[in-house]
């Protein structure tokens, strides 16, 4: 392990991170786009940023940061190239923060991060869709103000806007899989399950972060960000499986939220593993109570996943998909450092939120 990944360098760098947060605030609140006439908006964006983009765990934001340390040539090893990369960490967290904000009304859920969602909160409803906005559109003045006029400046525009529709095509699956109103246990196959996750979470939880990074190096050839996507896209399947896990078997105390793949009639792991070993029976229990509101409902569920072993076979799969994990890092970080791609790997396995 690098010096840079001891857990002490790794708690500086997130107090750093985090620090930097009241600048980006003030950022995108006190700029020449501003006139007195809409202070009562720009009052709202600071609202809406305050408490969506903060009280996670900043991983895919610190990954920009990380990465860009280790990439970074002689000539960029200075105080405002690094600066840059907290400012592009921010923008990775912020559409994070765009995401959940939309997501949590979709899927109606009721807490995250501990508190509740911000649509939950009295007096917001459904204008969050609005709010959802205002934090997108924060993304590109950030970009605008810091890397405009920088080489990697177009290359990071288009990254943030491809990885943008990926992740929404990833979550139009999502829904179209998972009608709130019709259960339809035969659209959860593997290869269903395996899309959505890829274009949802792994292009901009994994792949951006350190694409972003690689861009602000200089590193922008078609082979070297290949071989980073192989590595990373694998990540993120790995990353949302534990996330599937957790929802329905892990702790809100922990997790900060509350669970609702069963009620939401997602195509998660958990049930796509639950169709493989069910029996005829087994599988009638599970189309009379997923996808449905009723807590005894969820429950029955919980337990036929129990029944048929699925925490052993997580254990079993968080195991296996490591150890494959690290091969495909020793075959493809030719001429990336593996560390980038081993650091991330660590910070996820085993995870309990």
């Amino acid at each position: 392990m690098s010096r840079n990944g001891t857990p002490e360098a790794s708690a500086a760098a997130k107090e750093e991170f985090v620090g930097f947060f009241p600048q980006i605030v003030r950022d995108l609140t006190e700029d020449e786009l501003h006139s007195p006439e809409v202070a009562d908006a720009v009052g709202r964006l600071k609202e809406v940023i305050e408490y969506n983009a903060v009280g996670g765990k900043y991983n895919r934001g610190l990954t920009v940061v990380a990465a860009f340390r280790e990439l970074a040539g002689p000539g960029q090893q200075d105080q405002k190239s690094f600066q840059r990369a907290q400012i592009v960490g921010w923008c990775v967290e912020l559409l994070q923060a765009f995401f959940l904000v939309a997501d949590d009304i979709m899927d109606s859920s009721l807490t995250r991060r501990g508190h509740p969602c911000w649509y939950k909160k009295e007096g917001i409803g459904l204008d969050a869709v609005n709010d959802s906005f205002l934090i997108e559109s924060s993304i590109y003045r950030l970009l605008k103000r810091y890397c405009r006029g920088q080489p990697f400046y177009l290359n990071l525009l288009e990254l943030f806007l491809q990885t943008s529709y990926q992740t929404e095509l990833g979550q139009t699956l999502d829904l179209m899989t998972a009608p709130q109103s019709q259960v339809d246990l035969n659209r959860f196959t593997e290869q269903r399950y395996k899309t959505i996750v890829k274009y949802k979470t792994a292009f901009y939880s994994f792949y951006l972060p350190v694409a972003a990074a690689m861009y602000m190096a200089g590193i922008d050839g078609e082979e070297d960000h290949a071989h980073a996507k192989a590595i990373l896209l694998e990540m993120g399947e790995f990353f949302q499986i534990q996330d599937d896990f957790l929802d329905c078997f892990g702790d809100p105390a922990v997790t900060g939220k509350i669970g609702t793949d069963i009620q939401d009639n997602k195509c998660s792991w958990l049930v796509v593993e639950c169709l493989k070993r069910a029996s005829p029976e087994q599988r009638r229990l599970l189309e009379e109570n997923y996808g449905q509101k009723d807590l005894d409902k969820v429950a029955r569920v919980k337990q036929l996943y129990e029944d048929l072993g699925l925490p052993a076979a997580y254990q079993e799969y968080e195991e296996s998909s490591y150890q494959r994990l690290s091969a495909l890092i020793n075959q493809h970080a030719v001429r990336l450092p593996a560390q980038i791609f081993f650091g991330l790997a660590q910070k996820i396995y085993k995870r309990q939120k």
